[in-house]
């Protein structure tokens, strides 16, 4: 809305940056609900951070651009290296999610470390990266084709991705649920009635 109203009488660049701000103000509501210091909201406030001094330094609309895209790559590469060294990024987001629902974080990682469940979380893990590499050369492409107009087609293209890399997303969760179902000590426990069938007689 502030890109498209507003550009005309404040200028491009700063209609860039009056844009990014609801998503500014929603990181800081979101760091400050976690009421605790732990990596994601370590990893949400530095990318906050991150992206509102690259934003503010540009000091022009076509190189705020051009920062961005350079931190999209920064960030897939960034995500694709937690996986090379076994330390997938997403999951320790979900162990700080899970140890803030109850649960006993050394109990979760060591689920979470299982065999399966890693390679899940890796490959959410390279969707994302994937997400961010994709839309980083889009918008190069975009930059070089239309200038700072990218801007306006970079956001509907990022919606996209988003919502495209959301449903990967869930559907890895949906696997690691019901992985970590298969692990949980209630499962292979036998009931009262189960030990009594099977002395039962027919």
């Amino acid at each position: 809305m502030v890109w498209n109203f507003g550009r005309d009488w404040i200028g491009d660049y700063l209609a860039m940056i009056l844009s990014t701000v609801p998503g500014i103000l929603y990181s800081l509501y979101r760091f400050f609900e976690l009421k605790k210091v732990n990596f994601f909201g370590i990893f949400l406030l530095t990318n906050l951070i991150i992206t509102f001094l690259i934003d503010v330094l540009a000091g022009s609309a076509i190189q705020l651009l051009w920062n961005n895209v350079i931190y999209s790559f920064i960030l897939g590469f960034i995500f694709i290296g937690t996986i090379l060294v076994r330390k997938p990024i997403f999951l320790y987001m979900a162990l700080d999610l899970s140890e803030m629902q109850g649960n006993d974080r050394n109990e979760m990682k060591a689920l979470f470390f299982g065999k399966k469940i890693l390679t899940i979380f890796r490959w959410i893990t390279a969707g994302f990266a994937l997400k961010f590499i994709i839309l980083a050369a889009i918008k190069t492409w975009l930059i070089q084709q239309y200038g700072v107009e990218a801007f306006d087609k970079g956001i509907i293209i990022r919606q996209i991705l988003n919502w495209g890399f959301t449903i990967v997303s869930l559907s890895g969760f949906y696997f690691i649920n019901k992985e970590l179902g298969k692990n949980s000590p209630f499962e292979n426990k036998e009931t009262p009635n189960s030990e009594n069938s099977a002395f039962r007689k027919t």
